[in-house]
């Protein structure tokens, strides 16, 4: 994650104070916990997106579904970069910028979202029990769990880590994968934000596909390995990726400005331009406006509810919770 640079290329009066607690959070991440701990975590309702137009529910391709601010007492609560949500819905894994995953039950009330419950927090350990947060892959960007197998995008380092899920849902016995060369060669603070594999149904058929942030994507493996490119506009870069049962994928992206504020962008891939050497657009599917409950919304999960296609996405508060939230929404696609 680039935020804390992008900040820093124009400041000025009341935008300097902001940047320069937004940085401090981001540089004093906290300490993972050393094993699984229960927690806590608060819910306010967000029942709509739009803050001029509270009775509108559909934006682009996306319906408005339901949404919770989250909140918890615990100082290593946040910075959630990376999102998984299991196949009915009922349970959420969320991957921390610190080497650690939230687990909880979703809670939901006629349909809509209310809350978290049973959650918990544990540090993702390394093969031998090393807590990757005491190890060079500390800064853990991107996540995707297929079975009982999870995958963790690490920055800096430009590694993925293979964790699998212990019986309480913590990630444990992580072994590094090979990476190709080119995925090393990445800016040291631009590495992979979206990681996710592909439904055998498709034509990666099950293969681990990342993205970095600058828009190079890599199929890590299975028979089409190589490099692909996703083509940027508009000052949006890339946070996470999701692939839905047909095989297209769902890109998420994120801009930022001191004007603006932050934005949020989706766009939908076809599954058989995701090939190596491609350079790929896809059409966009939703964009915010000024006026969308949105933060900086990092991590994107998708699920079927019988016919109906769920996104959720979350957000990375840089464990700053005096300027920024933690923000779980939840869309149905309209296809």
């Amino acid at each position: 994650m680039r935020l804390l640079t992008r900040r820093n290329l124009l400041l000025g009066g009341g935008a300097l104070t902001a940047v320069t607690v937004a940085g401090a959070a981001l540089a004093e991440r906290p300490q993972a916990f050393r094993g699984v701990t229960p927690i806590q975590v608060g819910a306010q309702p967000i029942s709509h997106l739009s803050n001029t137009d509270p009775d509108r529910t559909r934006f682009g391709s996306l319906s408005f579904r339901s949404g919770l601010s989250l909140r918890s007492d615990v100082s290593a609560f946040g910075g959630f970069s990376g999102l998984w949500r299991s196949p009915k819905g009922q349970e959420i894994v969320a991957l921390a910028d610190n080497a650690q995953i939230l687990r909880a039950r979703v809670e939901t009330a006629d349909g809509r979202l209310s809350g978290l419950s049973q959650a918990m927090m544990s540090p993702l350990l390394l093969s031998g029990g090393i807590p990757a947060r005491r190890s060079r892959y500390y800064d853990t960007e991107s996540l995707a769990i297929a079975g009982e197998v999870a995958f963790v995008g690490v920055e800096r380092s430009h590694s993925v880590i293979r964790f699998r899920r212990s019986r309480e849902g913590a990630l444990v016995e992580g072994v590094p994968i090979p990476v190709p060369g080119s995925l090393r060669e990445l800016p040291r603070n631009g590495g992979l934000e979206a990681l996710a594999v592909a439904p055998q149904r498709s034509e990666l058929a099950g293969a681990l596909v990342g993205i970095a942030e600058g828009g190079q994507g890599f199929i890590l493996t299975g028979a089409r390995q190589g490099m692909f490119e996703i083509l940027r506009s508009n000052g949006y870069e890339v946070t996470d990726l999701a692939f839905l049962d047909s095989g297209d994928a769902l890109v998420l992206e994120r801009r930022f400005s001191l004007l603006g504020g932050f934005g949020c962008r989706m766009r939908r891939v076809d599954s058989a331009a995701m090939r190596p050497g491609a350079r790929l657009d896809g059409e966009v599917i939703y964009q915010s406006e000024a006026s969308h409950q949105i933060d900086n919304m990092e991590g994107l999960a998708v699920h079927r509810e019988g016919a109906n296609i769920v996104v959720t996405l979350i957000s990375d508060n840089n464990f700053n919770t005096n300027l920024q939230r933690t923000l779980l929404l939840e869309f149905s696609l309209v296809e």
